[in-house]
């Protein structure tokens, strides 16, 4: 586990957190992100990610544990034959410049951390200043 780690972000998992953080401006946005480590010759552990599946826009940041949980038996059977993995968290703040991560998104986090060391939680930024002032 001392080896460096980088992430890569597949576009189609980028375009899918971003646009479900843009399509609902007023509220708290979270999903899940699926992928696998992929074999080097290199020292530096690669963990790609290939999509990201939204969950949840909520104004309150209180999704429910048992929804939570089903969500993620239900994305690791869907990916899972094809050999993919719940790798990360992603979540985006009601307020652009608010960069704190909600207690939930850091249990989330913990949780997937479990399953995979290697897992990353994404504090998603809309960056354009007409969206999520």
């Amino acid at each position: 586990m001392g080896a460096e780690c980088q992430y890569e972000l597949a576009q189609a998992a980028y375009v899918k957190l971003a646009l479900h953080a843009l399509k609902h401006p007023a509220a708290a946005v979270n999903g899940l992100l699926v992928g696998r480590l992929l074999d080097g010759a290199s020292s530096t552990v690669v963990v790609a990610v290939v999509d990201a599946v939204p969950l949840y826009h909520c104004p309150h940041h209180l999704p429910l544990r048992p929804t939570h949980e089903l969500a993620l038996n239900l994305v690791e059977d869907q990916f899972g034959a094809q050999g993919l993995a719940v790798i990360g968290y992603y979540h985006a703040n009601v307020l652009r410049d608010d960069a704190d991560l909600p207690a939930v998104a850091k249990r989330v986090g913990d949780h997937i951390f479990r399953n995979f060391p290697r897992a990353a939680v994404l504090l998603v930024s809309v960056a354009s200043p007409d969206l999520r002032r």
